[in-house]
């Protein structure tokens, strides 16, 4: 079944400064330099570049492969833009969505470095959370991250997702498998309601939650 078979057009989500699109082959030059400047600081939290993997032949095969998976409905996509002048800040995809009794999608994210801890990926997932709940009906939003990134850790429970569990080497992170903790937020969950936890407002995915 084609999730998006109603609402196949290409999502345009916005507020609070920003802006989230599909990414599209015009967006290679931005992305290519915001990776490469903060490929330091994700690689730690992402799977392994291959040598090629910045190429512009890259890039459109990944495009490719988004475009596959949103006609399918399999995942949407998105890259996250400064809405005063356009910049490219980072990603979320809205993966592993599955529908039936499930009702429930996997986010993953990405920010460059220059734009981490300053709360652009936390107004992007208040800005999803709408289009996740009401627009796919979805029921549930889960997220994984290496439970020594701090910093996505703070970002998820400032939005409010909770913990559920640990998952033992779930992604290949970096050449080897690594340990994920699971967050999950639902659709009647108060969003941003947290367990009595204090969280820095400033709290940002420091790299990569999930696959970029």
């Amino acid at each position: 079944m084609r999730i998006f078979s109603r609402f196949a057009n290409t999502p345009h989500i916005g507020g609070n400064g920003l802006y989230l699109r599909r990414p599209e082959r015009r967006d290679y030059r931005a992305w290519y330099e915001l990776r490469s400047r903060s490929r330091n600081f994700l690689e730690p939290w992402e799977p392994h570049w291959t040598p090629g993997y910045l190429s512009r032949r890259s890039y459109f095969g990944l495009v490719r492969r988004y475009q596959a998976d949103f006609a399918e409905g399999r995942a949407v996509p998105l890259f996250l833009f400064r809405a005063e002048d356009h910049a490219l800040l980072g990603g979320l995809n809205i993966g592993n969505i599955r529908g039936a009794a499930v009702q429930s999608c996997m986010i993953g994210y990405w920010m460059g470095e220059e734009h981490s801890g300053q709360g652009w990926m936390l107004k992007a997932i208040e800005a999803v959370r709408p289009y996740i709940f009401e627009t796919l009906r979805l029921h549930r939003i889960e997220a994984a991250c290496i439970p020594e990134n701090t910093r996505s850790v703070r970002l998820l429970e400032k939005a409010g997702f909770q913990y559920e569990g640990f998952l033992r080497g779930y992604l290949k992170i970096n050449g080897r498998w690594r340990d994920h903790s699971l967050y999950a937020l639902l659709a009647d969950d108060r969003f941003g309601e947290r367990s009595g936890k204090q969280v820095d407002p400033r709290s940002d995915g420091n790299a990569a939650c999930g696959a970029p």
